[in-house]
């Protein structure tokens, strides 16, 4: 097997010193245009190409910013909004990066035990829904790399580094919808993530049931036992002499599940109850009736975060994005016949 050529072979054939050629790739140095253009056609020649990576570690920047995604868990998953939500957000934050002459890498949570390295080489950080006291947060803080996240840690005051979701005007856009549909005992599912997706929204919640005077019901259950946790989260609300009227469910398997229980216990939706997923996905559109669902408009997120990475890392002022994020669908499942 033919071994690759190196840059002490290029050196060699071009008649220069090995940091000669190490200067005609990276810019560094004093090398002449007609050196530079020399040695860069020796090694097309011989079929070099420069270590990308060791030249971005050496030059503090590789041209590369992380989405790092988070390993499962007790209570959360890598993609907690739901298949739409990451795939969506994901390639609208690569060609938002891509536009800005940066790669996006998909890495691990270099912050677990055995979590790779690979983010803490990357220019810089993006990071979705962030825990309270994230220990991931920790970690890069601590290395100095420049970090955005959308979504805040509740433990810590937002600052020009967290994309604002806008988890509470969402909440009062649904519940306001769900009262002009004509319900009275709104009843909400989050999940038991400690983020700010789910306590926000509990808070944003009861804040609202307290200007209404509606009682607050609301049901937690783990992300990851999706439909079966939605179904048991209804069982639970509707064990009561006054059963909800209307559900807010912030994920959309446990809204599946929430769904399926109603319809085998002869509840219909939306006659006898109004349904709402907080993140709209495949799987609350497949349904019979559809569900109406947030679409949380993941591209206008993804662009605002990296546009927002990019000017922390350019050391520009970081301008608040204009986008207004979380639009409701209105479907089926909250449109009842006059």
């Amino acid at each position: 097997m033919a071994t690759r050529p190196t840059i002490h072979d290029v050196a060699r054939r071009a008649g220069v010193s090995a940091t000669t050629v190490s200067h005609a790739f990276s810019g560094k140095g004093v090398v002449s245009a007609a050196t530079r253009q020399h040695v860069r056609q020796v090694a097309r020649a011989l079929g070099y190409r420069p270590d990308i990576l060791a030249q971005g570690l050496r030059s503090n920047r590789l041209g590369v910013i992380a989405l790092i995604l988070r390993p499962l868990d007790d209570y959360s998953d890598s993609a907690p909004s739901g298949v739409d939500y990451f795939l969506r957000f994901t390639g609208a934050a690569a060609l938002t990066a891509l536009a800005a002459g940066y790669g996006l890498m998909l890495v691990g949570d270099p912050s677990q035990d055995d979590g790779p390295g690979a983010a803490l080489a990357c220019d810089g950080c993006l990071v979705t829904e962030p825990v309270s006291n994230d220990p991931l947060l920790d970690l890069l803080y601590r290395k100095e790399i420049p970090t955005v996240t959308v979504g805040r840690d509740v433990a810590r005051a937002p600052d020009d580094r967290t994309v604002d979701v806008q988890t509470g005007p969402i909440t009062r856009m649904v519940l306001d919808h769900l009262s002009a549909a004509g319900a009275r005992r709104v009843a909400l599912v989050t999940g038991l993530a400690a983020n700010s997706w789910n306590l926000d929204t509990a808070e944003a919640y009861r804040a609202w049931c307290a200007t209404t005077s509606t009682t607050p019901r609301v049901v937690g259950c783990r992300e990851d036992d999706g439909a079966a946790a939605g179904r048991h989260a209804a069982a639970e609300l509707f064990e009561h002499d006054q059963p909800p009227d209307a559900l807010y469910c912030l994920t959309g398997r446990h809204t599946v599940g929430v769904l399926k229980y109603l319809q085998d216990n002869g509840i219909r939706v939306p006659d006898d109850v109004l349904l709402v997923c907080g993140s709209d996905a495949e799987e609350v559109r497949a349904t019979t009736p559809s569900i109406s669902a947030v679409d949380l408009r993941p591209e206008s997120l993804a662009r605002v975060a990296v546009t927002t990475l990019i000017n922390l890392l350019a050391g520009r002022d970081v301008e608040p994005g204009d986008d207004t994020f979380g639009r409701l669908a209105v479907r089926e499942s909250t449109t009842r016949a006059i």
